[in-house]
């Protein structure tokens, strides 16, 4: 995620040289966005069959499809997580819910995810809680 561009950068392992290399970067905004927006977290799902990354200004969330063979993105589309400057969000471990912490709106948002899509749909529930920059599964 290339926060002050709005990109994401997708990247090739060299094993030999223990290099990454970038193979692409694409917008994480649409192009007809015209407002002010800063890109901030980037996350997989654990299949690495989707990846997102949200806006802070657009407050939407990008979704992108991963190519199994190439590795390349292809945008899927964008996602509003219901508030203002999502600073952060997760996956769950399953890969089956992703949550949008609002830190200006003060919420988390959760939205399921589409196994075949990786499209998001809100489940209807959201937290109220003071200004959210972190969410952590703990498997205690």
């Amino acid at each position: 995620m290339n926060e002050l561009e709005s990109t994401v950068t997708a990247y090739g392992y060299d094993d030999g040289k223990g290099l990454l290399e970038p193979k692409q970067i694409l917008p994480a905004i649409p192009a007809t966005f015209t407002g002010n927006n800063r890109a901030a977290g980037i996350g997989i799902t654990p299949d690495g069959r989707f990846v997102y990354a949200s806006n802070r200004g657009q407050d939407q969330l990008a979704i992108f499809a991963v190519d199994s063979t190439t590795g390349m993105l292809s945008s899927v589309g964008w996602e509003s997580t219901q508030g203002k400057m999502p600073r952060f969000f997760t996956i769950d471990p399953s890969g089956s819910f992703l949550y949008a912490a609002n830190e200006a709106t003060d919420t988390i948002v959760g939205f399921r995810i589409d196994p075949s899509t990786g499209k998001l749909a809100s489940f209807g529930k959201v937290a109220q809680t003071g200004s959210p920059v972190c969410i952590v599964f703990s498997t205690l």
